[in-house]
Protein backbone atom coordinates (compact mmCIF):
# COMPACT_ATOMS: atom_id res chain seq x y z
CA UNK A 1 0.00 0.00 0.00
CA UNK A 2 1.49 3.19 -1.20
CA UNK A 3 2.14 6.39 0.67
CA UNK A 4 0.87 9.50 -0.87
CA UNK A 5 3.49 11.46 -1.88
CA UNK A 6 5.88 8.99 -1.20
CA UNK A 7 7.45 6.60 -4.09
CA UNK A 8 5.80 3.11 -5.11
CA UNK A 9 7.26 0.30 -2.76
CA UNK A 10 6.91 -3.37 -3.25
CA UNK A 11 4.34 -5.54 -1.69
CA UNK A 12 3.93 -5.13 2.31
CA UNK A 13 6.21 -7.09 4.54
CA UNK A 14 7.47 -5.58 7.18
CA UNK A 15 8.24 -1.87 8.95
CA UNK A 16 8.84 -2.89 12.69
CA UNK A 17 11.86 -5.47 13.55
CA UNK A 18 12.16 -5.81 17.31
CA UNK A 19 15.98 -7.52 17.43
CA UNK A 20 16.54 -8.70 20.75
CA UNK A 21 19.85 -11.27 20.88
CA UNK A 22 21.38 -12.47 23.01
CA UNK A 23 25.29 -12.66 21.41
CA UNK A 24 26.48 -8.84 20.47
CA UNK A 25 28.05 -6.02 21.40
CA UNK A 26 25.91 -2.75 21.66
CA UNK A 27 26.11 0.03 19.93
CA UNK A 28 23.95 2.92 19.43
CA UNK A 29 20.21 3.14 21.13
CA UNK A 30 20.17 2.34 25.05
CA UNK A 31 23.04 -0.34 25.79
CA UNK A 32 24.22 -2.69 28.26
CA UNK A 33 27.95 -1.74 29.02
CA UNK A 34 27.85 -0.17 25.52
CA UNK A 35 31.83 0.70 25.61
CA UNK A 36 31.02 4.33 24.93
CA UNK A 37 28.64 6.67 22.79
CA UNK A 38 27.69 6.22 19.68
CA UNK A 39 26.47 8.61 17.89
CA UNK A 40 27.40 7.47 14.45
CA UNK A 41 26.46 3.75 13.50
CA UNK A 42 27.27 3.23 9.88
CA UNK A 43 27.15 5.71 6.87
CA UNK A 44 24.25 8.77 7.74
CA UNK A 45 22.92 6.93 10.42
CA UNK A 46 22.41 9.57 13.32
CA UNK A 47 21.09 9.25 16.89
CA UNK A 48 18.67 11.32 18.94
CA UNK A 49 16.56 10.40 21.97
CA UNK A 50 13.32 11.19 23.41
CA UNK A 51 13.42 12.08 26.87
CA UNK A 52 13.21 9.64 29.79
CA UNK A 53 10.69 10.42 32.00
CA UNK A 54 11.12 9.87 36.23
CA UNK A 55 9.54 7.01 37.27
CA UNK A 56 9.14 5.25 40.46
CA UNK A 57 11.64 2.58 41.34
CA UNK A 58 10.29 -1.07 40.58
CA UNK A 59 11.02 -5.31 40.99
CA UNK A 60 12.51 -6.27 37.76
CA UNK A 61 11.66 -9.39 39.39
CA UNK A 62 7.77 -8.75 38.40
CA UNK A 63 8.69 -8.92 34.57
CA UNK A 64 10.95 -12.19 36.02
CA UNK A 65 7.89 -13.66 36.63
CA UNK A 66 5.91 -12.28 33.83
CA UNK A 67 8.75 -13.52 30.84
CA UNK A 68 8.82 -16.84 32.46
CA UNK A 69 5.18 -17.90 32.26
CA UNK A 70 4.93 -16.33 28.77
CA UNK A 71 8.54 -18.61 28.32
CA UNK A 72 6.13 -21.77 29.19
CA UNK A 73 3.46 -20.56 27.61
CA UNK A 74 5.12 -20.43 24.06
CA UNK A 75 7.58 -23.54 24.89
CA UNK A 76 4.51 -25.64 25.36
CA UNK A 77 2.94 -24.32 22.14
CA UNK A 78 6.44 -24.43 20.01
CA UNK A 79 6.65 -27.94 21.09
CA UNK A 80 2.95 -29.24 20.35
CA UNK A 81 4.24 -28.03 16.54
CA UNK A 82 7.45 -29.70 16.69
CA UNK A 83 7.51 -32.47 19.05
CA UNK A 84 10.45 -33.93 17.82
CA UNK A 85 12.92 -30.90 17.38
CA UNK A 86 15.14 -29.05 19.09
CA UNK A 87 13.75 -25.31 20.51
CA UNK A 88 15.77 -22.94 21.38
CA UNK A 89 14.67 -19.33 21.92
CA UNK A 90 15.51 -16.10 24.30
CA UNK A 91 12.06 -15.26 26.12
CA UNK A 92 13.80 -12.06 26.84
CA UNK A 93 14.42 -11.26 23.65
CA UNK A 94 11.19 -11.75 22.25
CA UNK A 95 9.37 -10.06 25.51
CA UNK A 96 11.46 -6.69 24.88
CA UNK A 97 11.02 -6.83 21.17
CA UNK A 98 7.23 -7.43 21.58
CA UNK A 99 7.62 -4.85 24.43
CA UNK A 100 8.55 -2.17 22.28
CA UNK A 101 5.46 -3.06 19.96
CA UNK A 102 3.55 -2.98 23.31
CA UNK A 103 4.52 0.66 24.21
CA UNK A 104 2.86 1.92 20.72
CA UNK A 105 -0.33 -0.29 21.28
CA UNK A 106 -3.58 0.72 22.39
CA UNK A 107 -6.99 -0.20 23.39
CA UNK A 108 -8.07 -3.67 22.88
CA UNK A 109 -4.36 -4.43 21.32
CA UNK A 110 -2.47 -3.66 24.03
CA UNK A 111 -4.79 -5.77 26.08
CA UNK A 112 -4.34 -8.68 24.49
CA UNK A 113 -0.74 -8.24 23.64
CA UNK A 114 -0.26 -7.55 28.02
CA UNK A 115 -2.25 -10.96 28.51
CA UNK A 116 0.54 -13.10 25.93
CA UNK A 117 3.18 -11.35 27.46
CA UNK A 118 1.93 -11.89 31.07
CA UNK A 119 2.22 -8.25 31.39
CA UNK A 120 0.77 -7.09 34.94
CA UNK A 121 -2.52 -4.84 35.09
CA UNK A 122 -0.81 -1.74 35.88
CA UNK A 123 -0.40 0.65 32.63
CA UNK A 124 1.50 3.26 31.41
CA UNK A 125 4.28 5.04 33.56
CA UNK A 126 3.80 1.82 36.46
CA UNK A 127 4.53 -0.86 33.18
CA UNK A 128 7.60 1.72 32.04
CA UNK A 129 8.91 1.33 35.42
CA UNK A 130 8.75 -2.16 35.26
CA UNK A 131 10.48 -2.74 32.35
CA UNK A 132 13.28 0.00 32.76
CA UNK A 133 13.83 -1.91 35.88
CA UNK A 134 14.72 -5.03 34.08
CA UNK A 135 16.66 -3.08 32.05
CA UNK A 136 18.65 -1.98 34.80
CA UNK A 137 19.00 -5.57 35.84
CA UNK A 138 20.62 -7.41 32.57
CA UNK A 139 23.02 -4.31 33.18
CA UNK A 140 24.30 -5.39 36.22
CA UNK A 141 24.86 -9.30 34.92
CA UNK A 142 27.84 -7.71 32.90
CA UNK A 143 31.20 -9.01 35.35
CA UNK A 144 34.77 -10.58 35.73
CA UNK A 145 33.45 -14.09 33.74
CA UNK A 146 30.05 -12.96 32.19
CA UNK A 147 29.91 -10.74 29.41
CA UNK A 148 26.55 -9.11 28.43
CA UNK A 149 26.03 -6.38 26.27
CA UNK A 150 22.90 -4.69 24.34
CA UNK A 151 21.16 -1.71 22.81
CA UNK A 152 17.86 -1.19 21.86
CA UNK A 153 16.88 1.34 19.07
CA UNK A 154 14.17 2.64 17.11
CA UNK A 155 15.22 3.28 13.33
CA UNK A 156 12.81 5.29 11.26
CA UNK A 157 12.81 7.16 7.79
CA UNK A 158 13.67 10.84 7.77
CA UNK A 159 10.31 10.99 6.46
CA UNK A 160 8.26 9.71 8.83
CA UNK A 161 8.94 10.16 12.45
CA UNK A 162 7.30 8.14 15.66
CA UNK A 163 5.31 10.30 17.84
CA UNK A 164 7.72 12.14 20.23
CA UNK A 165 5.51 10.79 23.31
CA UNK A 166 6.48 7.12 21.78
CA UNK A 167 10.00 8.17 21.77
CA UNK A 168 9.82 9.15 25.16
CA UNK A 169 8.27 5.88 26.53
CA UNK A 170 11.15 3.59 24.79
CA UNK A 171 13.89 6.00 26.06
CA UNK A 172 12.03 5.90 29.39
CA UNK A 173 11.68 2.05 29.10
CA UNK A 174 14.40 0.95 27.65
CA UNK A 175 17.50 3.33 27.05
CA UNK A 176 16.18 3.61 23.38
CA UNK A 177 17.67 6.11 21.05
CA UNK A 178 16.09 7.20 17.31
CA UNK A 179 17.83 5.94 14.41
CA UNK A 180 17.43 7.36 10.63
CA UNK A 181 17.72 4.93 7.27
CA UNK A 182 16.19 5.85 3.95
CA UNK A 183 13.39 3.29 4.84
CA UNK A 184 11.03 5.01 2.30
CA UNK A 185 13.46 5.98 -0.39
CA UNK A 186 15.77 3.29 -0.42
CA UNK A 187 14.11 0.04 1.84
CA UNK A 188 17.21 -1.81 0.68
CA UNK A 189 20.05 0.36 1.51
CA UNK A 190 18.20 0.96 4.88
CA UNK A 191 17.61 -3.26 5.23
CA UNK A 192 21.82 -3.65 4.74
CA UNK A 193 22.48 -0.93 7.39
CA UNK A 194 19.95 -2.60 9.97
CA UNK A 195 21.22 -6.19 9.24
CA UNK A 196 24.65 -4.92 9.27
CA UNK A 197 23.89 -3.38 12.87
CA UNK A 198 22.54 -7.04 13.97
CA UNK A 199 25.73 -8.86 12.46
CA UNK A 200 27.84 -6.53 14.75
CA UNK A 201 25.87 -7.04 17.56
CA UNK A 202 25.53 -11.24 16.85
CA UNK A 203 29.41 -11.31 16.65
CA UNK A 204 28.17 -12.85 13.21
CA UNK A 205 26.08 -15.05 14.62
CA UNK A 206 22.90 -14.05 12.91
CA UNK A 207 23.96 -11.88 10.19
CA UNK A 208 21.01 -11.54 7.98
CA UNK A 209 17.77 -11.33 9.96
CA UNK A 210 16.06 -9.50 7.26
CA UNK A 211 15.99 -11.26 4.32
CA UNK A 212 15.99 -9.19 0.83
CA UNK A 213 12.97 -7.58 0.28
CA UNK A 214 12.01 -7.43 4.11
CA UNK A 215 11.60 -3.90 5.04
CA UNK A 216 9.79 -2.94 1.54
CA UNK A 217 7.09 -0.63 2.33
CA UNK A 218 8.03 -0.14 6.00
CA UNK A 219 8.37 2.86 7.69
CA UNK A 220 9.87 1.89 11.21
CA UNK A 221 11.80 -0.77 12.60
CA UNK A 222 13.20 -1.52 16.44
CA UNK A 223 16.13 -3.33 17.46
CA UNK A 224 17.43 -4.50 20.66
CA UNK A 225 20.85 -6.59 21.00
CA UNK A 226 21.95 -8.58 23.72
CA UNK A 227 25.56 -10.85 23.83
CA UNK A 228 26.20 -13.10 25.98
CA UNK A 229 29.27 -15.28 27.19
CA UNK A 230 29.56 -16.83 30.58
CA UNK A 231 31.90 -18.78 32.05
CA UNK A 232 31.06 -21.52 34.95
CA UNK A 233 31.65 -21.02 38.33
CA UNK A 234 33.35 -24.47 38.14
CA UNK A 235 34.02 -25.53 34.53
CA UNK A 236 34.12 -29.37 33.13
CA UNK A 237 37.07 -30.87 32.55
CA UNK A 238 37.39 -31.88 29.26
CA UNK A 239 39.17 -35.11 30.01
CA UNK A 240 35.88 -36.45 31.73
CA UNK A 241 33.99 -35.41 28.57
CA UNK A 242 32.70 -39.23 27.54
CA UNK A 243 30.62 -40.40 24.55
CA UNK A 244 27.49 -41.96 25.46
CA UNK A 245 23.94 -42.82 24.27
CA UNK A 246 21.27 -40.14 24.25
CA UNK A 247 17.00 -41.25 24.08
CA UNK A 248 15.81 -38.72 21.62
CA UNK A 249 12.91 -37.50 21.32
CA UNK A 250 11.37 -39.61 18.62
CA UNK A 251 12.46 -42.88 21.01
CA UNK A 252 15.93 -43.71 18.88
CA UNK A 253 19.10 -44.03 20.40
CA UNK A 254 21.89 -41.38 19.02
CA UNK A 255 25.70 -41.33 20.70
CA UNK A 256 26.36 -37.56 21.80
CA UNK A 257 29.28 -36.34 24.14
CA UNK A 258 28.52 -36.10 27.96
CA UNK A 259 30.17 -33.16 30.37
CA UNK A 260 30.46 -34.73 33.57
CA UNK A 261 30.35 -33.62 36.57
CA UNK A 262 29.76 -33.42 40.75
CA UNK A 263 28.81 -31.23 44.01
CA UNK A 264 25.80 -29.51 42.35
CA UNK A 265 23.07 -28.11 44.05
CA UNK A 266 19.71 -30.58 42.82
CA UNK A 267 16.02 -30.50 43.85
CA UNK A 268 12.99 -32.72 42.95
CA UNK A 269 9.69 -32.44 43.45
CA UNK A 270 6.85 -34.01 41.08
CA UNK A 271 9.29 -36.56 39.12
CA UNK A 272 10.99 -33.86 37.84
CA UNK A 273 14.84 -33.11 38.84
CA UNK A 274 15.63 -29.93 38.44
CA UNK A 275 20.25 -29.45 38.48
CA UNK A 276 21.61 -25.49 39.18
CA UNK A 277 24.98 -24.86 37.33
CA UNK A 278 26.19 -21.16 37.87
CA UNK A 279 28.23 -18.81 36.31
CA UNK A 280 31.31 -16.65 37.54
CA UNK A 281 30.32 -14.38 39.61
CA UNK A 282 27.10 -16.33 40.85
CA UNK A 283 24.01 -13.63 39.65
CA UNK A 284 23.71 -15.36 36.26
CA UNK A 285 22.83 -19.56 36.65
CA UNK A 286 21.38 -22.63 34.20
CA UNK A 287 18.67 -25.02 35.58
CA UNK A 288 18.63 -28.17 33.69
CA UNK A 289 15.43 -29.77 34.11
CA UNK A 290 14.91 -33.45 33.64
CA UNK A 291 11.18 -34.58 32.83
CA UNK A 292 10.30 -37.78 34.97
CA UNK A 293 10.69 -41.29 32.97
CA UNK A 294 7.92 -41.88 30.70
CA UNK A 295 6.35 -38.20 31.28
CA UNK A 296 6.23 -38.20 26.88
CA UNK A 297 7.23 -35.12 24.14
CA UNK A 298 6.58 -31.83 25.09
CA UNK A 299 6.93 -32.48 29.15
CA UNK A 300 6.88 -29.32 30.93
CA UNK A 301 6.80 -28.11 34.55
CA UNK A 302 4.02 -25.57 35.56
CA UNK A 303 5.06 -22.29 36.62
CA UNK A 304 4.16 -23.21 40.07
CA UNK A 305 5.97 -26.47 39.70
CA UNK A 306 9.26 -24.69 38.05
CA UNK A 307 8.84 -21.96 41.39
CA UNK A 308 8.84 -25.07 43.53
CA UNK A 309 11.69 -26.33 41.94
CA UNK A 310 14.43 -23.61 42.02
CA UNK A 311 13.13 -22.30 45.18
CA UNK A 312 13.92 -25.27 46.75
CA UNK A 313 17.75 -25.68 45.09
CA UNK A 314 19.39 -25.07 48.41
CA UNK A 315 17.29 -25.58 50.35
CA UNK A 316 17.47 -29.19 52.38
CA UNK A 317 14.52 -31.29 53.49
CA UNK A 318 10.67 -30.30 52.51
CA UNK A 319 8.48 -31.32 49.96
CA UNK A 320 11.05 -30.79 47.58
CA UNK A 321 14.80 -32.01 47.80
CA UNK A 322 17.91 -30.46 47.55
CA UNK A 323 21.23 -31.85 47.92
CA UNK A 324 24.67 -32.21 46.11
CA UNK A 325 24.46 -34.37 42.50
CA UNK A 326 26.79 -35.40 39.84
CA UNK A 327 25.60 -35.06 36.34
CA UNK A 328 26.10 -36.05 33.11
CA UNK A 329 24.60 -33.12 30.58
CA UNK A 330 25.11 -33.06 26.59
CA UNK A 331 27.26 -30.67 25.05
CA UNK A 332 24.70 -28.58 22.42
CA UNK A 333 25.13 -26.54 19.79
CA UNK A 334 21.44 -25.15 19.08
CA UNK A 335 20.41 -23.19 16.82
CA UNK A 336 16.38 -22.23 15.77
CA UNK A 337 14.78 -19.99 13.59
CA UNK A 338 11.17 -19.62 13.74
CA UNK A 339 8.49 -17.17 12.42
CA UNK A 340 6.30 -16.65 14.98
CA UNK A 341 2.93 -15.48 14.34
CA UNK A 342 0.99 -18.42 14.56
CA UNK A 343 2.47 -19.47 17.83
CA UNK A 344 1.59 -15.95 18.89
CA UNK A 345 -1.71 -15.70 17.75
CA UNK A 346 -2.58 -18.77 19.69
CA UNK A 347 -1.30 -17.73 22.96
CA UNK A 348 -4.33 -14.37 22.53
CA UNK A 349 -2.38 -11.89 20.32
CA UNK A 350 -4.53 -12.34 17.35
CA UNK A 351 -5.71 -9.31 16.96
CA UNK A 352 -2.49 -7.52 16.98
CA UNK A 353 -2.31 -9.50 13.65
CA UNK A 354 -5.66 -8.49 12.03
CA UNK A 355 -7.44 -5.10 10.91
CA UNK A 356 -8.39 -4.12 14.30
CA UNK A 357 -4.89 -3.96 15.57
CA UNK A 358 -4.29 -0.20 16.61
CA UNK A 359 -0.49 0.70 16.98
CA UNK A 360 -1.71 4.66 16.46
CA UNK A 361 0.79 5.08 20.15
CA UNK A 362 3.30 4.38 17.66
CA UNK A 363 2.24 6.24 14.77
CA UNK A 364 -1.21 7.87 13.42
CA UNK A 365 -0.22 5.35 10.39
CA UNK A 366 0.60 2.46 12.64
CA UNK A 367 -1.54 -0.89 11.72
CA UNK A 368 -1.20 -3.99 12.48
CA UNK A 369 2.02 -6.70 13.03
CA UNK A 370 2.98 -7.90 9.92
CA UNK A 371 5.69 -11.09 10.78
CA UNK A 372 7.51 -12.54 14.01
CA UNK A 373 10.57 -13.83 13.36
CA UNK A 374 13.18 -14.89 16.09
CA UNK A 375 16.38 -16.66 15.21
CA UNK A 376 18.24 -18.11 18.34
CA UNK A 377 21.68 -19.83 18.86
CA UNK A 378 23.11 -21.64 22.10
CA UNK A 379 25.94 -23.33 22.98
CA UNK A 380 26.99 -25.56 26.25
CA UNK A 381 30.37 -26.77 27.07
CA UNK A 382 33.18 -27.16 29.04
CA UNK A 383 34.18 -23.76 29.65
CA UNK A 384 30.35 -22.07 29.82
CA UNK A 385 27.78 -20.70 27.70
CA UNK A 386 27.34 -18.79 24.79
CA UNK A 387 24.06 -17.15 23.23
CA UNK A 388 22.33 -15.58 20.66
CA UNK A 389 18.96 -14.21 19.62
CA UNK A 390 16.96 -12.26 17.57
CA UNK A 391 13.41 -10.90 17.34
CA UNK A 392 12.01 -9.27 14.57
CA UNK A 393 8.34 -7.75 14.64
CA UNK A 394 6.99 -5.94 11.91
CA UNK A 395 4.27 -3.74 11.79
CA UNK A 396 2.45 -2.41 8.88
CA UNK A 397 1.60 0.94 8.03
CA UNK A 398 -1.67 2.28 6.85
CA UNK A 399 -2.98 4.15 3.55
CA UNK A 400 -2.98 7.36 5.64
CA UNK A 401 0.06 6.63 7.40
CA UNK A 402 29.20 -32.32 45.07
CA UNK A 403 31.06 -35.45 44.32
CA UNK A 404 28.90 -37.36 46.66
CA UNK A 405 25.28 -38.10 45.94
CA UNK A 406 22.93 -39.08 43.01
CA UNK A 407 24.30 -39.06 39.16
CA UNK A 408 21.54 -36.80 37.15
CA UNK A 409 22.15 -38.51 34.20
CA UNK A 410 20.59 -36.10 30.97
CA UNK A 411 20.31 -39.11 28.92
CA UNK A 412 16.48 -38.49 27.49
CA UNK A 413 14.74 -35.13 26.43
CA UNK A 414 15.29 -31.91 28.90
CA UNK A 415 15.20 -28.25 28.94
CA UNK A 416 17.39 -25.85 30.17
CA UNK A 417 16.87 -22.29 31.18
CA UNK A 418 19.39 -19.48 31.90
CA UNK A 419 18.08 -16.89 34.38
CA UNK A 420 19.17 -14.10 35.74
CA UNK A 421 19.27 -15.71 39.53
CA UNK A 422 18.23 -12.35 41.78
CA UNK A 423 15.38 -11.24 39.37
CA UNK A 424 14.46 -14.22 37.65
CA UNK A 425 14.61 -13.43 34.59
CA UNK A 426 14.76 -15.79 31.61
CA UNK A 427 17.53 -14.90 29.19
CA UNK A 428 17.16 -18.40 27.35
CA UNK A 429 15.28 -21.27 27.38
CA UNK A 430 15.72 -24.40 25.16
CA UNK A 431 14.24 -28.28 25.11
CA UNK A 432 16.75 -30.47 23.54
CA UNK A 433 15.30 -32.99 21.78
CA UNK A 434 18.83 -34.79 20.13
CA UNK A 435 21.92 -33.13 21.19
CA UNK A 436 23.72 -34.77 17.99
CA UNK A 437 21.48 -32.78 16.04
CA UNK A 438 21.58 -28.76 15.50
Amino acid sequence: MNKPGHPVRRPLCQAIAAVLLLAAAGCGGGQINPGGPAAKLAGDVTVSRGTAARVPAADPRVLGTADTGFALGLLSAWCRVQPRSNIVFSPESLATGLGLAYLGARGATAAAMARALHLPAASGPAVQADMRARWAALSGLDRPGVTLTGSNRVWADPSLPPRRSYLNAVATAYGAGLSRVPLDTDPDRAEQIINAAIDRDTKGHIPSLLPLGALDDSSWVLTSALYLDAAWATPFQASNTQSGPFTTGPGDTATVRFMHGDGYQYATAGGWAAVRLPYRGGQLAMTALLPPVGAGDCALPSATGLRQLTANLGRPGGAARSALARIALPKVNLSTHQQMNGLLAGLGMGIAFGPRADFTGLSPAAASISVVEHAATLQVGERGTVGSAATAVGITSSAAEGSVGPLIDFDRPYLMLVTDTATGEPLFIARVANPSAD
